[in-house]
């Protein structure tokens, strides 16, 4: 978590990978992000623009929402730092199970919001 706030330390582990590779991360590290400003921006839609559903309902959607955009740009954070800090060490890139974790909870979000939606459910 030290190298969040210092990542030019990063450059003292061994030696600097192709610089390609290196703004392949950093892409990956942007999408991330602008994934999680979307969740977050769903988060605010879910909450304005669903009034006439229960009050209970649409804060739980709008926070699963908003947690998860949260969630997401800290993963952002982690994922750049360990791929960045393989890539100098020539390690194999990590795995992680996080993106199916996201899309199976973005997937139960987007599917209890259309049986809000469609069926006026809490309202």
């Amino acid at each position: 978590m030290r190298l969040w706030f210092a990542p030019e330390r990063l450059r003292e582990e061994g030696s600097t990978p192709d610089y390609r590779f290196s703004l392949a991360n950093e892409r990956t590290f942007l999408a991330w992000l602008r994934t999680a400003m979307a969740l977050v921006g769903g988060g605010f839609a879910v909450d304005q623009f669903l009034p006439g559903t229960g009050r209970p309902l649409r804060i739980a959607l709008a926070l699963i929402l908003l947690a998860a955009g949260a969630l997401c740009a800290l993963r952002a954070i982690s994922h750049w730092v360990r791929c960045e800090r393989a890539m100098r060490r020539g390690e194999d890139l990590p795995t992680s199970r996080f993106p199916i974790a996201l899309g199976l909870a973005v997937g139960v979000v987007a599917l209890l919001m259309v049986i809000v939606a469609a069926f006026g459910w809490g309202g």
